[in-house]
């Protein structure tokens, strides 16, 4: 945790997205809506309640991106 979070903060910084030397919206900015969400789930997965169904959100935004990929094909 850098020096600026020593302490939690569970509305600007919560745990579960600053577990990292990088904030997880510090990675998923650089993607669209629904991969940034996808990395979300992936990388808060068991930190913040169930793991399962973290993965399943990260799965349920996956499965869009790709629907909408065939889509535009």
């Amino acid at each position: 945790m850098t020096p600026e979070r020593e302490k939690s903060d569970a509305v600007n910084h919560p745990d579960h997205y600053t577990w990292l030397p990088v904030e997880v919206i510090e990675i998923t900015r650089h993607f669209n809506f629904v991969r940034g969400n996808a990395l979300k789930y992936l990388l808060r997965a068991g930190r913040k309640g169930s793991a399962l169904q973290d993965l399943q959100k990260a799965r349920w935004y996956i499965n869009y991106e790709i629907s909408q990929l065939e889509e535009q094909k």
